[in-house]
């Protein structure tokens, strides 16, 4: 039996943070205060030797590519995971670990990697990290800044899916508790600086989507869990 992951959830408080940036495209406005109720999410993104496992585990295909030079270090996040697959991994993961594992909301996305900085530029303060334009791949987990939760690979790695759909007005719409995107769409949310933009290093408060069914080379994902399971690790029951 494929033993499951080890995931470092880290706990995120309850509070009201302002989302959204007044110097971002318009679908990152109007910057608005919200309340997110305390959830956990994981330190860095899922692996590439992580997804081994449950491909190992379940049989489901492989991203298409796995087989590249460029991604084979089992440290990097994992790429070419569509929004569907991603769901599917984090339903395998509860399976296994008797935990709810999911895919973040993006509201819950975005208080997590403001770290408690409310009107800083990036994840991690208002520095840029050294360098410009895009990456040759994304860099290992654990690599690059750190913001005040101890979250890393916020920029700069891969976009990581939410659980939203997307709508280019969902901050004028939205509720300002838990809000969880429209009921409808025809993309999903993602958030996250990825390694082969022009400029990876992208605002905490840049949106991005895309198809759910559709898989890049820059797309991966972070699992999100109950605050109650912040730092309790995937062992099997």
């Amino acid at each position: 039996m494929t033993r499951p992951p080890d995931v470092d959830l880290v706990p995120i408080p309850a509070g009201w943070f302002w989302m959204g940036w007044e110097h971002g495209l318009p679908d990152a406005r109007p910057r608005r205060r919200v309340w997110v109720d305390a959830f956990a999410l994981a330190r860095g993104p899922v692996t590439r030797a992580e997804y081994a496992r449950y491909l190992a585990a379940t049989g489901a295909a492989p991203p298409r590519f796995l087989g590249d030079a460029r991604f084979d270090d089992p440290r990097q996040p994992i790429v070419g995971v569509s929004w569907v697959e991603a769901v599917r991994y984090c339903e395998w993961l509860s399976r296994e670990t008797g935990r709810l594992h999911r895919l973040p909301t993006e509201a819950e996305w975005e208080r997590a990697a403001r770290g408690g900085v409310e009107d800083a530029r990036y994840a991690w303060g208002n520095e840029r990290p050294p360098g410009a334009g895009a990456l040759p791949a994304p860099p290992p987990v654990g690599a690059g800044p750190v913001n005040g939760f101890g979250l890393t690979n916020l920029a700069g790695a891969v976009h990581e899916w939410c659980v939203d759909w997307y709508a280019d007005d969902a901050y004028a719409r939205g509720p300002d508790r838990n809000p969880a995107g429209p009921p409808t769409g025809a993309r999903r949310v993602s958030r996250g600086g990825a390694w082969r933009h022009d400029d990876p290093w992208s605002p905490v408060a840049h949106r991005s989507s895309l198809p759910p069914h559709l898989a890049h080379s820059d797309y991966g994902l972070r699992v999100a869990g109950a605050a109650a399971d912040a730092g309790r690790h995937g062992e099997s029951r």
